[in-house]
């Protein structure tokens, strides 16, 4: 194990053109189901969890619309100028075909577009859809783990309306994770109207869940469950003395001016109080302290029988002041067998009472403590992992160069002292996603120097002490399994690394295009038509591998293949700021 460590702190020294076989790739099995696979965590036994976007053949509901709608027509009207007669294409559906239930995949791909942009997206009386859905991607063949949807009462199968997060997995297999409620259509007549109409709603916009190793699920209570509330858990590890401690956060009541906005809007006569509190919920999305929750980080004990024992509030990093009434959060992302957790909080600036800003916090012995100095510019982060003993990583925000640009961080418990170490370049944005007890972090960074707007990610290891990290991608092989086909995957991001050193995350890999049926593309000439998708993928160190200088050829196509990478922008999801190893 030493010996591996020492050889790969030599690695990081080397350049961009070098790759060789010091990790061997092994592709872990997908849903059928779905399209993009990203690994979320995994542990010393090689179990490991994850989460799947791009369902194919999601339900659409036309029982309740109105396709005379001018939302639906005008849609329909810009989908066929921009898509078919843009090309000199002509429409191959109608909104007729759609009434009638004859969906072909360009009606389906435009029906998944429309309910999916922001305005009917934020409408109540329009059906929702989530494409994600949790993965047991071990034992092979991976399988789908539902967390808290439910069979649809309106057509076949599950509502595929809640979002997954499926985070973390014990050391014996006991995995934790968070699910929004399932949507149900109901009918409500608002006050003076003489007809209903369709409205979705949940119960609630989030819980924490366990899930045994029989897949038995059990909601996490939050603290406070006032109008419906809001949970996640985003870490699980084994107690030395039996059961689990799960991190997380959970709602702890509701602002007095969310209160008030509460009290003149939600009367249930213009629609249904659900809808109402949805539509307050939903403005968190961009800014928490515009939430309708107060959230706490959230410790949660359990027995060995998942029974939860205690909930805990871990507390929040400032004090608030009596003139206060935003919803102040803090969040715990990763938790050790000590019961010290390290996530986020609101956190008060140094130089500013006025500005609240969302640091890397600990949270040990009823205390929330600062991580980052905010003396050196950082104004925002969060820590992501930590060892039991007591090394943290994570990331931090600042302005260089002219740009917002994240820097991955380790910081030591005992001794106080937090390290950026150098990574890709000066302004190149970097997370630290994992660390094992050996002390190896792994994350990803920016290596697109040139393009300072979207830049292309590529996985990094670095071990404590080194000067600087090593992109994964110059350990592995220059070609396939042949000897002269490329290199078939780019490594994008390490999300999860054992003590054995075995990397685990996602790389990009260039197949047919499937459609949202799952069906393959073909272009005007009945070509077919490829994409690169996210492939979930392990990484084991080869015993006595070497690094080798690939040809210029080979380093050339894989700056070419890895340079084409706007799926990644799949990675920054909605839900990603809860997600446990991506803060």
């Amino acid at each position: 194990m030493k010996k591996s460590l020492v050889a790969l702190s030599i690695l990081t020294g080397l350049s961009a053109h070098v790759h060789g076989a010091v990790y061997q790739v092994e592709e872990l099995s997908t849903l059928d189901i779905a399209k993009h696979h990203y690994v979320t965590d995994a542990n010393n036994n090689g179990e490991v969890i994850g989460q799947a976007r791009g369902v194919y053949n999601l339900p659409i509901d036309v029982s309740y619309i109105d396709f005379s709608d001018s939302q639906i027509t005008n849609a329909y009207d810009d989908w066929e100028r921009s898509q078919f007669e843009a090309i000199d294409k002509e429409i191959t559906f109608t909104l007729d075909d759609i009434e009638a239930g004859n969906l072909n995949a360009d009606a389906h791909r435009f029906m998944l577009s429309f309910l999916s942009t922001s305005s009917v997206n934020s409408d109540a009386n329009w059906q929702k859809i989530a494409d994600s859905v949790a993965v047991n991607f071990t034992p092979s063949p991976a399988t789908e783990q539902v967390l808290l949807d439910e069979q649809s009462d309106h057509y076949d199968g599950l509502t595929r309306s809640v979002a997954n997060l499926y985070n973390a997995i014990s050391e014996d297999g006991v995995r934790a994770g968070w699910s929004s409620a399932p949507y149900e259509q109901i009918e409500f007549t608002p006050s003076g109207d003489d007809e209903a109409q369709t409205y979705f709603v949940r119960d609630f916009r989030s819980r924490g869940v366990v899930v045994g190793v029989d897949g038995t699920v059990v909601t996490l209570p939050v603290i406070s469950d006032l109008y419906g509330g809001q949970g996640t858990a985003n870490d699980i590890v084994m107690r030395p003395d039996g059961g689990y401690y799960v991190v997380g956060d959970s709602s702890t009541g509701v602002p007095e001016d969310r209160q008030d906005n509460y009290d003149d809007r939600c009367d249930g006569e213009d629609e249904p109080v659900a809808v109402c509190v949805w539509e307050i919920e939903n403005r968190s999305a961009s800014n928490t302290r515009n939430g309708l929750y107060d959230r706490r980080a959230t410790l949660w004990t359990l027995d060995a029988d998942l029974n939860v024992v205690d909930t805990k509030n871990l507390g929040l990093g400032l004090s608030i002041e009596e003139d206060e009434n935003s919803a102040f959060v803090s969040t715990a992302l990763a938790v050790n067998a000590q019961g010290i957790a390290v996530g986020y909080s609101h956190i008060r600036d140094n130089n500013n009472d006025n500005r609240i800003n969302t640091l890397p916090a600990l949270f040990k012995d009823g205390e929330v403590l600062e991580i980052i100095d905010q003396e050196d510019d950082w104004y925002s982060g969060k820590a992501t992992a930590i060892t039991d003993n007591g090394i943290v990583t994570g990331y931090a925000t600042k302005n260089i160069e002219g740009r917002r640009t994240t820097k991955f961080f380790y910081h030591n418990i005992e001794t106080g002292t937090t390290v950026f170490p150098t990574d890709y370049f000066t302004s190149s944005s970097s997370v630290g996603r994992d660390i094992n007890e050996q002390g190896v972090i792994v994350g990803e960074g920016e290596v697109d120097v040139v393009n300072s707007g979207s830049r292309r990610r590529e996985g990094f290891i670095y071990t404590l002490g080194d000067e600087k990290i090593a992109n994964i991608n110059d350990l592995l092989p220059c070609y396939d399994v042949d000897g002269e086909s490329n290199y078939p995957y780019t490594f994008a991001e390490a999300t999860a690394i054992d003590d054995d050193n075995i990397i685990y995350g996602v790389a990009t890999k260039t197949e047919p295009k499937l459609n949202s049926f799952g069906e393959v593309e073909v272009d005007s000439d009945g070509e077919t038509l490829y994409e690169s998708v996210a492939k979930p993928v392990k990484l084991t160190p080869i015993a006595g591998g070497e690094v080798e200088e690939c040809p210029p050829e080979a380093a050339e196509t894989y700056e070419r293949q890895s340079g084409s990478l706007g799926w990644l922008a799949l990675l920054a999801l909605p839900l990603l700021g809860w997600r446990r190893k991506h803060g």
